[in-house]
């Protein structure tokens, strides 16, 4: 599966819109359009997932840069970051005969 940014539609666009405008051009298995957390308002991006590379690079080469609504979309393949590993911290081990340190209570 290939991630792809698009950006720059109509704000008031659906889900079902921007899968139907799509479709043509390539096999859309997720959707997410980004909104406000608070007001659940169209940022005017969206990321979809698409079933293989072809069908994103013919999805970018069909709609990027056109007019829709007044706004010029952008459309491009969102690439992976790749997963930093943390190293781990290891603590010391109490031994069973040692005592429990007592720890100061919370202040409120």
């Amino acid at each position: 599966m290939v991630k792809i940014f698009v950006g720059g539609f109509p704000l008031e666009m659906t889900e079902l819109e921007l899968v139907q405008m799509v479709a043509p051009y390539g096999d859309v298995c997720t959707i997410k359009i980004v909104r406000d957390k608070k007001t659940k308002i169209c940022k005017g991006y969206a990321f979809l997932e698409v079933a293989d590379r072809h069908g994103a690079e013919q999805i970018i080469a069909a709609l990027n840069g056109t007019m829709l609504g007044g706004r010029q979309l952008s459309i491009s393949i969102k690439e992976d970051e790749p997963v930093v590993v943390k190293p781990r911290v290891y603590t010391r081990l109490r031994r069973p005969d040692e005592p429990v340190k007592a720890r100061r209570p919370r202040r409120v």
